[in-house]
């Protein structure tokens, strides 16, 4: 049986109200021409660069038409184009328009901290029970929702859209976009605190997701936050579930890390409920909980959703755990990496502080006797005129007692180097670039290594260097 294309011409032209210079089908929408495909829609936005300049070489590469504001240079007027006034609005028409047509139920994941995490286990628990499509990686802003949206088939049965901001009123316009039946907020933490002034403000904001619902839609919210008033407020009068240790209903009991694995203990509204994460971090078991009690708001099947949960593994850069083996022929020979260099802000690097901490290293492997709990830590971004006062925090933070030695980087993450004790203060470096040198001789078989940051201070390079000490393999990747 043949597929029906995600869009024709004609679908659309009718969805932007613009115009069609030749009949074409797409199977796929794409921003982007590293990765297009052959038959997507090639969508020509303004971003670092305007995306025009590249219409010719994703037709080139066979993109089935592309959406465009005018006939770009060096293209033929007879390419098959879509033109419109504004090619953003235009996409965001497109996902308004995929919306409409699809039955999907939808839920809406958006908080300071957890929210890709969140939705990767909602897709893994969801994908065995229906059709189910997702954002892809962190598609969360104004291109990426109605970017997902735009890639939803109609089939769909289960859809997952994550929502971020940066700056008060952005999400609430995304929200209406995606008109989820569920909406989620993982939890309220000092993320983008410049822009706002105060965690009531990211509260408020965060909470506008709720303006989205469909009615009769449920809410499913973090009870064990400081902000939980501003969150109850704005789901007046609308059905909450509420998650955390202190919540009613689906209350998070005993979590126990160990091997690389969370298992944790619940109770909910249908009982109680064990489930088990092949990575190791009480955080995880929390975002778990919330993606739980949405699955099941959703209308999943819960029991199959816990056990589904199973599959689930972190993204590259969000707390993936790797060993690094020295010696290929010598599994002894080798040290722990916990990836965690995609995005750090004060509650996310407490957590990965917390795995650090629960870890276990080996002694008696290498040129040092003790195996070691290591941290590097970078720059946490757009914290607000607090900035240096909160990472200096960092060094009193309870996980930091099991710590033997941490490595800063960045300006910012220098106060923390200034906080910390003597014996626990290894090296403080400008950028990334700088203290890559000196990771070989920091690190030794049997370490235990935690790498966080924001992106743009750049440690994925120190990742790579600690990669590059050995031949590194994925842990815990049970059968997959």
């Amino acid at each position: 049986m043949t597929s029906l294309p995600l869009w024709t011409s004609a679908d659309a032209a009718a969805a932007t109200g613009g115009t069609a210079t030749a009949e074409w089908q797409a199977n796929g929408v794409s921003i982007d021409t590293r990765t297009l495909q052959p038959g997507d829609l090639f969508v020509a936005l303004k971003a670092a660069r305007d995306g025009h300049e590249f219409v010719a070489q994703a037709l080139g590469k066979g993109a089935a038409a592309a959406l465009v504001t005018h006939v770009p240079d060096g293209v033929p007027a007879d390419a098959p184009l879509l033109i419109v006034p504004d090619v953003q609005a235009a996409l965001e028409d497109l996902g308004r328009a995929a919306r409409a047509r699809t039955g999907a139920r939808v839920v809406a994941i958006t908080g300071s901290v957890g929210k890709t995490s969140t939705k990767e286990m909602l897709r893994a628990m969801l994908a065995g029970q229906g059709a189910t499509h997702a954002s892809v990686d962190s598609y969360n802003n104004h291109w990426g929702v109605p970017l997902t949206l735009a890639r939803m088939p109609a089939a769909t049965d289960y859809a997952i859209i994550e929502i971020g901001m940066n700056h008060p009123g952005e999400i609430a316009p995304l929200a209406a976009q995606a008109r989820p039946h569920v909406a989620m907020v993982t939890t309220i933490a000092a993320a983008h605190l410049e822009a706002f002034g105060s965690l009531g403000g990211i509260a408020a904001e965060k909470a506008s997701i709720l303006t989205g619902l469909e009615p009769g839609g449920i809410a499913v919210l973090n009870h064990d936050v400081d902000t939980r008033p501003v969150l109850a407020e704005a789901a007046t009068g609308i059905d909450t579930r509420w998650f955390g240790t202190t919540a009613p209903g689906w209350t998070l009991g005993a979590v126990n890390v160990a091997g690389g694995t969370t298992v944790a203990q619940a109770d909910t509204p249908d009982g109680a409920l064990s489930f088990k994460i092949t990575s190791p971090g009480a955080h995880f078991a929390m975002n778990a909980l919330g993606a739980l009690a949405a699955a099941e708001a959703l209308g999943a099947d819960l029991a199959l959703s816990a056990v589904a949960l199973g599959q689930w593994r972190p993204y590259k850069g969000r707390g993936t755990q790797e060993i690094i083996r020295f010696d290929p022929t010598d599994d002894r020979l080798s040290l722990t990496l916990f990836d965690d260099s995609y995005n750090a802000n004060p509650a996310s690097l407490e957590a990965a502080l917390e795995v650090l901490a629960a870890s276990q290293p080996q002694s008696d492997l290498g040129r040092v006797s003790k195996g070691r709990r290591i941290a590097y830590i970078g720059d946490m971004k757009e914290i607000g005129p607090t900035e240096a006062a909160v990472h200096a925090a960092v060094a009193d933070l309870p996980a930091m007692q099991a710590v033997d030695r941490v490595h800063c980087i960045g300006p910012l993450a220098h106060h923390l180097y200034m906080a910390l004790p003597a014996a626990k203060r290894g090296d403080w470096a400008e950028d990334a670039a700088a203290m890559v040198p000196h990771v070989r001789r920091h690190l030794d078989a049997g370490d235990v290594v935690l790498v966080k940051a924001s992106l743009s201070t750049g440690l994925a390079r120190v990742v790579d260097a600690i990669r590059k000490l050995g031949h590194p393999a994925l842990a815990n990747t049970g059968d997959e």
